[in-house]
């Protein structure tokens, strides 16, 4: 069997960047069982209320839904269990003096296989207001109409 290459997006947690200004990303390995990884393999996952805590100098996963294994027996794991995530001792030291500030939260953003190994993308992130929520999707709506003009100019030019 050939060695994968590569990324490959399992899922990904489109609501945080939209919830949360994003001040800092971080690549984490993950501790899971057997019926874990086959179930992420076909793609099955859910990033949407998970968060990361950190206990003891450790960095926890909790509320990911990976869903049962299908051909799973008895060893099959639970679907919203807590998985360690495996990150360097400075990254962790980092994270845990950053996130006790007023207002940070430690998210996942994408969970993917990068040559093979689950990793998951997580994000020192500061909540947004409601209005800055607004700003951006204005902002996001004023450069979609520029690009559209834009091109649309060019079309004209070429014709």
């Amino acid at each position: 069997m050939a060695k994968e290459k590569g990324r490959k997006l399992i899922a990904q947690n489109k609501k945080a960047r939209h919830d949360y200004h994003i001040l800092d990303t971080y690549e984490a390995g993950l501790v899971l069982m057997g019926t874990e990884v086959k179930s992420l393999r076909q793609g099955r996952a859910s990033l949407v209320d998970g968060f990361v805590q950190l206990d003891g100098h450790e960095a926890w996963l909790y509320n990911v839904h990976v869903p049962e294994y299908s051909q799973g027996t008895w060893t099959n794991h639970t679907a919203r269990r807590k998985r360690k995530l495996l990150l360097h001792r400075t990254e962790i030291d980092k994270l845990e003096s950053k996130s006790q500030e007023t207002g940070h939260t430690i998210v996942p953003l994408a969970l993917y296989f990068k040559d093979g190994r689950a990793k998951i993308e997580i994000a020192l992130a500061k909540g947004k207001k409601e209005y800055d929520k607004r700003q951006t999707l204005r902002e996001k709506q004023d450069r979609r109409e520029a690009d559209r003009a834009v091109s649309a100019a060019r079309r004209r030019q070429r014709a």
